[in-house]
């Protein structure tokens, strides 16, 4: 079919193309007698047709007939030459169709500037006189809604109206249009292209991927409550669309809402155990539509669908946060039990992922046991970390306190963030073994098992001595790395639990000095601060007793750590713990010091 420059055009390359197009709609007529369904062969067709009209893209006669073979010119190129020189009044109506299907294309790419540009060609060819879109317009929609479909002839061998086509191309390029402005946190223009899609042309499927979207970009707004009218709006077209079922709880969760977030995710986890089969994307005798032209990274993040195991986890770690003890070490336990039946099967290992590292679930679980009052369950469970986690640390661990001295280096220092990398790995590793025994203390506490539960104790702050930090000096809590901080706090809670357990027994001495060195760590924690003023007074220390806690009542808040927990969040399996080192006993040991100084003539403060 090739020319020679200069030659005129072969009189037969409008009927090769025409008739290279009705190869394809034969073929994807005797495919669809075949019948829908995923494995048919109509779902097989449509793949081959889609790389097939990209063929006939690629070898466009009409535009070789122009003259631009050779010229190396891009596809916008050659559409903006062919639509310069074409005048034939029978190339028209073939032109633009073949237009719509080169935007189909792009837009499949995500090419909305081509796509702009070619109909921004079109309309010019056919009206070199029409205005552009009005100021605020979305320009890509104002031309695809003015741009003229031509006739259809009864003879053509069509798969597919142009008018349907077209509408096609206006959903899908709202609903792209919508993706790039949430992304790039346009909300109030994304939400706009996203009505402006969901009033497109499109399956039913589709439409609940954009009300989805929609809820999104509410929540984002900051209108958590339109939000959920839209997700409720995509669960009604279709009940497949658990994303939105998963955003609702999310949404839920934001509004403080415990008892309906526990109920989407309880209906989440349901519907994902029941492996429901995905609804019909659409009529199976559309050959483009929607969703084959709408695959963005941001729309397969919107719409991931949650495993099993992380909604599991999820109504879990909610029970245990909203204190309902049963059902959170129900949950746990059935997620534990998802692990033995195979940790890389019922566990996705991606970072979009919810769940957090393994041992710190178990740590969590021993945590849920512990408050529901199966001390012994929670030995076991942290049994399991600890044994684990033993050959994963080195007898001693040397790093740097500040955040800023480990930061990761740039890529090419690929030695130097291998040793970094694995220098955390390790901290991780040493925190989940020193909290393991950290739970096991008090756990023997609870038991009345004061002597293991020292001991248990005493393992978790050799533990923790396997650390060993070098910096500036400066202010020690100021800036420090993560996971330091919370090796700083395990440390802190083993010392008050210690320093506690020694004063039931009697051993104040040695009591005090888990006090003294626990406010080393923290200074003015409250906890180490009352129980150090306890161990004074048991002492008969009274008058230093005294001095202390007119100290550390006195001091502002800020100074004293009473705002510690509101400063840094520390993981949740830890929370238990914090609630054990608090000083219970406040009121009474403050009279006791008030009614001592009323009775003395000594003052405090001198």
């Amino acid at each position: 079919m090739k020319r020679r420059r200069g030659a005129a055009p072969e009189p037969g390359c409008l009927q090769a193309w025409a008739a290279e197009t009705q190869a394809l709609a034969g073929r994807w007529r005797a495919a669809r007698c075949s019948g829908p369904g995923p494995g048919g062969a109509a779902e097989r067709e449509v793949r081959r047709q889609r790389d097939g009209f990209g063929e006939l893209l690629r070898r466009m006669w009409v535009l070789e007939a122009c003259g631009a073979c050779g010229q190396d010119l891009s596809t916008e190129e050659l559409w903006q030459k062919v639509l310069q020189e074409v005048t034939a009044g029978e190339l028209r109506a073939p032109l633009h169709r073949l237009g719509a299907l080169q935007a189909a294309w792009w837009l499949a790419a995500s090419r909305l500037g081509s796509t702009t540009g070619l109909f921004r060609l079109l309309s010019n060819a056919e009206d070199p006189g029409r205005a552009c879109c009005s100021e605020g317009e979305n320009e890509l929609l104002s031309l695809l809604k003015a741009w003229q479909v031509p006739a259809e002839e009864a003879s053509l061998p069509l798969v597919q109206s142009t008018e349907d086509l077209k509408e096609i191309l206006c959903t899908a390029a709202a609903f792209l249009q919508g993706l790039q402005e949430l992304e790039a946190g346009n909300f109030a223009t994304a939400l706009s292209l996203f009505q402006e899609a969901a009033g497109g042309f499109c399956s039913k499927r589709v439409l609940a991927q954009i009300y989805t979207c929609l809820g999104c970009c509410a929540q984002q707004m900051g209108k958590p409550q339109t939000a959920l009218q839209h997700l409720k709006r995509a669960l009604q077209v279709d009940f497949h669309c658990l994303p939105a079922l998963s955003h609702a709880a999310a949404v839920y969760h934001e509004l403080g809402e415990t008892n309906a977030e526990l109920e989407a995710l309880a209906l989440l986890y349901e519907a994902l155990e029941q492996n429901l089969p995905a609804a019909a994307s659409s009529s199976p005798y559309f050959l483009i539509r929607t969703e084959l032209l709408v695959d963005t990274p941001i729309l397969a993040s919107l719409l991931r669908h949650r495993h099993p195991s992380e909604v599991k986890y999820l109504l879990a770690q909610r029970c245990l946060q909203d204190g309902r003890l049963t059902d959170a070490v129900e949950h746990y336990l059935d997620f534990l039990a998802l692990l033995q039946e195979g940790l890389q099967q019922q566990v996705p290992l991606d970072d979009s992922s919810a769940l957090p590292r393994i041992p710190e679930v178990f740590l969590e679980a021993a945590s849920a046991l512990g408050e529901a009052g199966r001390h012994q369950d929670a030995i076991t469970v942290c049994e399991e970390v600890i044994s684990r986690t033993a050959d994963l640390i080195p007898r001693m661990l040397r790093v740097e306190e500040r955040l800023e001295q480990l930061e990761c280096p740039s890529p090419g220092a690929g030695l130097v963030g291998g040793l970094l990398s694995q220098k955390k790995e390790s901290l991780c590793c040493l925190a989940w073994r020193a909290a393991g025994y950290l739970h096991q203390g008090w756990a023997w506490t609870k038991l009345g098992e004061s002597k293991e539960a020292i001991t248990q104790f005493s393992r978790c702050l050799g533990d923790v001595l396997r650390l060993q930090l070098y910096g500036s000096g400066v202010e020690p809590t100021e800036n420090l790395l993560p996971e330091v901080e919370v090796l700083q706090k395990i440390r802190l809670l083993s010392l008050i639990g210690r320093g506690m357990q020694f004063l039931d027994l009697g051993r104040h001495k040695e009591a005090l000095l888990d006090f003294q060195h626990g406010l080393q760590i923290s200074p003015g924690d409250p906890a180490a601060a009352s129980y150090l003023v306890q161990a004074l007074w048991k002492l008969n220390r009274k008058q230093e007793a005294a001095a202390h806690w007119q100290k550390f009542s006195q001091s502002p808040p800020g100074e004293d750590g009473q705002q510690e927990g509101q400063r840094r969040s520390f993981p949740l399996y830890l929370v238990s713990c914090l609630k054990q080192a608090m000083f219970p006993h406040s009121e009474s040991l403050a009279r006791s010091i008030q009614d001592y100084l009323a009775t003395t003539s000594w003052d405090p403060s001198s």
